[in-house]
């Protein structure tokens, strides 16, 4: 596997006294879509809180193109290259699709620019003046991918990627994603979809407890049901 873009060793994490993290370790290298996957409170989502410094890892090394993020703020953290697509989406429901998309673009010039999401998703250019709230489950998932595009990111992640969404705007999202990952961005994937993600992802994640459990390729975890039941209740 190439060098790693994101290399994150023993993570532990904590929410006051109560430790949820205990020596997380993944990797991800340019161009690769891997996925963390596992029963829901098990610490997935605080793994990429961790990555994020929304909730700051108290022990273990997160590194991002060679250099130590782990105790960054946010804002630097997404500033070195990594964009969030956030559980819930969590959209700024009085700005409309437009202004959602350039509230958080690069100032500096980059690869993304609004023409570029608009042509990933046009159906939000055909809503660039509505307003966040005004927007289906799909379409704000839609914006919030694009929005976390528009920091011209080097990673991508997102937490839950097509919770409650309609099977052909799932369709949607994954056909996104596989162009994505195509134009060699990184992508980091939590998601339930274990067919989905084995058929367009490299490699997979487990967590359970705060731990990884078991880690492998798409042909792997495909050929262990046993792993699937165990971990994923598949």
């Amino acid at each position: 596997m190439a060098e790693p873009v994101l290399d994150v060793r023993g993570i532990e994490t904590s929410y006051g006294l109560s430790q949820v993290l205990f020596g997380i370790s993944l990797t991800i290298a340019a161009g690769e879509m891997v996925t963390l996957m596992g029963r829901n409170g098990m610490g997935k989502t605080t793994t990429v809180r961790s990555i994020m410094g929304l909730t700051p890892a108290k022990a273990g090394s997160i590194r991002f193109a060679g250099a130590e993020i782990r105790g960054l703020p946010p804002y630097r953290v997404a500033q070195h290259g990594i964009g969030l697509v956030p559980e819930g989406r969590q959209i700024f429901p009085n700005l409309n699709v437009r202004e959602n998309l350039v509230a958080t673009a690069v100032t500096r010039a980059g690869d993304w620019t609004l023409a570029k999401v608009y042509a990933l998703f046009p159906r939000l250019a055909e809503r660039a003046g509505s307003m966040g709230n005004q927007l289906s489950g799909g379409e704000q998932q839609m914006l919030a991918i694009g929005r976390a595009l528009m920091t011209d990111p080097h990673l991508l992640i997102l937490d839950e990627a097509t919770e409650g969404l309609a099977p052909l705007i799932r369709a949607e999202i994954w056909r996104c994603l596989e162009s994505l990952k195509a134009s060699g961005l990184a992508i980091l994937v939590i998601d339930k979809n274990v067919g989905a993600l084995t058929r367009v992802a490299d490699r997979h994640f487990l967590i359970e407890r705060g731990r990884v459990v078991w880690s492998g390729t798409s042909r792997e975890l495909a050929a262990a049901p046993d792993v699937q039941h165990r971990y994923l209740g598949v």
